[in-house]
């Protein structure tokens, strides 16, 4: 999948590489991309935000650190795009909402899970959670987008399925988003009052509350 850049200053924009009309090089550049942002996954997991340098995940990627300034300016703005990546592919690995309110619950938790439990997020929020609220939290990126607006179809199919009550669906979609990014971050946090069976029994109960008629 190929990734979103980020501006400086964490605005998301188009591939720094621009249209690419070749498909053999359009591949070669996605590969590059994917090469780099792997290198600042493995990096971060492995040593912490604080350690990821822009030389090192050249090195790591195999490319010239040019190539790496070519695409995104800073660290920030590789783990912006990486960020993007990787919440991208887990939506993607997630299958379709259905038509009803237990469809929209079980999707979201399903997401919800899958990112708490995602090591480069994981990563993050133990070595640089300035980072990750920045990314995820002061600003609305692409990938929040994404989610929101897949979950606004399935609040549709689920107001007229009659499961979900009335509003307007987008502006549900972005409270149910608010509640299981809350949930996840804080996650840890109550980790002793809520083990896992509880959380997830909660976090339903809570989006259940919210959307019922």
């Amino acid at each position: 999948m190929s990734s979103s850049n980020v501006a400086p200053g964490g605005a998301e924009v188009p591939g720094a590489t621009g249209q690419v009309t070749d498909p053999a090089r359009a591949t070669t550049e996605r590969n590059t991309d994917d090469a780099i942002l792997d290198a600042a996954a493995d990096l971060i997991v492995q040593l912490g935000v604080q350690r990821a340098q822009l030389s090192e995940i050249a090195r790591r990627a195999g490319v010239s650190r040019p190539t790496v300034y070519r695409r995104w300016p800073d660290v920030r703005a590789v783990i912006g795009a990486l960020l993007t990546r990787e919440i991208r592919a887990v939506q993607a690995d997630v299958p379709p909402i259905g038509g009803d309110r237990a469809s929209v619950v079980a999707w979201i938790l399903e997401i919800a899970v899958r990112l708490r439990d995602h090591p480069v997020l994981g990563a993050l929020l133990h070595s640089d959670a300035d980072t990750l609220h920045e990314y995820v939290v002061e600003r609305l990126g692409t990938s929040q987008r994404g989610l929101i607006d897949a979950l606004a179809e399935g609040i549709v199919l689920g107001q007229h399925h009659g499961s979900i009550r009335p509003g307007e669906p987008a502006q549900l979609a972005a409270m149910v988003l608010l509640i299981a990014q809350s949930t996840v971050q804080s996650h840890r946090m109550v980790a002793h009052l809520l083990p896992e069976p509880a959380w997830r029994r909660e976090l339903a109960t809570a989006l259940n509350g919210y959307l019922a008629p």
